[in-house]
């Protein structure tokens, strides 16, 4: 399976999740197949509310998991329709919530617990 996770940093499985993933920095996307990790820029992490585009973002990758702290609904829709599952992230590591999911200990986000969950801007800013 691989998992995409926004972050700010380049740590490999020890970075820290970033709480949303339209405006994080960077993503680390891991293979729990092969067990290799990578770092992925994220050039537009300014964008406008409700012009995030999930696909643009990891464009040539292959993901079949997101990990997030916040998505809007759109953006779920979006990677839902690509076949891309997302779920809600905890804070902490991105090795700590690929354990969670692992373990089943993540919810699953979808259009209609977006908003709800969605804390970065105080509801549906999207």
């Amino acid at each position: 399976m691989i998992i995409c996770v926004p972050t700010h940093e380049n740590r490999g499985l020890d970075s820290g999740v970033y709480p949303h993933f339209g405006s994080a920095p960077a993503f680390i996307i891991h293979d729990t197949d092969t067990g290799e990790t990578k770092f992925l820029d994220n050039n537009n992490q300014h964008h406008g509310d409700g012009t995030c585009n999930p696909a643009q973002k990891l464009m040539g990758e292959t993901v079949d998991v997101v990990l997030t702290g916040g998505m809007g609904a759109r953006a779920i829709e979006m990677l839902n329709a690509m076949g891309i599952k997302v779920y809600m992230a905890t804070a902490g590591t991105v090795r700590n919530n690929i354990e969670a999911l692992n373990d089943q200990k993540l919810e699953e986000l979808t259009v209609r617990n977006a908003c709800g969950q969605h804390n970065m801007h105080g509801g549906c800013g999207h």
